[in-house]
């Protein structure tokens, strides 16, 4: 069985998502995280331990995770990672949606509620008829290869009838990473702003070059005193890790938010895309400062590993 957990995160809280790792890992060591808000768990040697039923299980993780961090959650459970993530779409906020009949699940539900299938192809099954899951999963295999190609008709069909080949990897490579900067009181300043984005771009560029990642794309959330949030995504031109690019983009996110005098309460930095630096590709260029910058940084990334974190620090957060 398959708890699929989604937490209730506002967007400059997703730090705590290593914390409520570690607390599904009391139960079970197969946890997998989903940036940002989501979790996959392996259950089945915990219900056989613990005597328990999956609304059981569920109900323990959902009040240890509002008590010790006050985050609620709806949780899925399935017999497979699909079936899961699929019934945490559906559970009700303090519920949990266990699925025990898959065909009985899915056969009602529109086509577009399968896993992998996107508008451009739900677009395609409707337009033959094909608009609930339980008719994909009646029509001829050689139909749907002829409507999708070979490799995603056999997907197709396959996920339509509840079967889903893939496991909950343990410790999977994190496909984002985030920190977040909370003002004292509210902050009108945009030099205290852009301080906020330099701190978080360094520290995050040390963490990525530290675990050997790159990112794809940056996302900078903006919290204000009244709660709201204010999020915007942009790619990088490449993959990288170098803190200076990233902080020159989040600068540039920052600035097209256009705020005047907003009343800032915290600033949040999401690196996102995350893959190995050994597949990536860096540009050459013949800029002698960059290949400078670049060696500069290396040296700085040994000290902090000697000396610790605060050893070298850019000077206008040194000021």
């Amino acid at each position: 069985m398959i708890l699929c957990v989604r937490f209730r995160l506002e967007p400059m809280w997703e730090t705590l998502l290593p914390q409520l790792v570690a607390l599904l890992g009391e139960f079970t060591p197969v946890v997998e995280a989903a940036p940002p808000d989501t979790l996959l768990a392996d259950v089945r040697g915990a219900l056989r331990y613990f005597g328990w039923s999956p609304v059981e299980l569920a109900s323990v993780v959902r009040v240890r995770a509002l008590a010790l961090y006050g985050v609620d959650c709806v949780i899925g459970a399935g017999p497979n990672p699909m079936l899961a993530r699929m019934a945490a779409r559906e559970a009700r906020p303090g519920a949990t949606l266990v699925v025990e009949d898959p065909a009985a699940f899915l056969r009602e539900r529109p086509v577009v509620a399968l896993d992998g299938v996107g508008r451009a192809t739900a677009r395609t099954l409707c337009a033959y008829g094909l608009d609930s899951i339980g008719r994909v999963a009646d029509a001829p295999l050689a139909v749907l290869q002829r409507l999708v190609g070979a490799k995603a008709g056999r997907e197709l069909v396959e996920r339509a009838r509840g079967i889903d080949r893939t496991a909950v990897v343990p410790n999977a490579l994190s496909r984002s990473m985030a920190a977040e900067q909370s003002f004292a009181q509210d902050e009108l300043d945009h030099s205290a702003h852009r301080r906020a984005l330099l701190a978080l771009a360094g520290e995050l560029g040390a963490r990525m070059r530290a675990e050997k990642q790159v990112c794809r794309s940056l996302t900078v959330t903006v919290r204000y005193a009244d709660r709201s949030t204010t999020t915007r995504t942009r790619t990088l031109p490449e993959p990288t890790a170098h803190s200076a690019a990233l902080t020159a983009l989040a600068y540039a996110i920052h600035a097209s938010f256009g705020l005047q005098r907003a009343r800032v309460r915290g600033i949040a930095l999401r690196m996102e895309g995350l893959a190995p630096a050994e597949g990536a590709a860096h540009q050459l260029t013949f800029d002698p400062a960059d290949e400078k910058a670049r060696r500069i940084e290396a040296v700085a990334d040994r000290a902090r590993e000697k000396f610790g974190p605060g050893a070298i620090v850019p000077g206008s957060l040194a000021a």
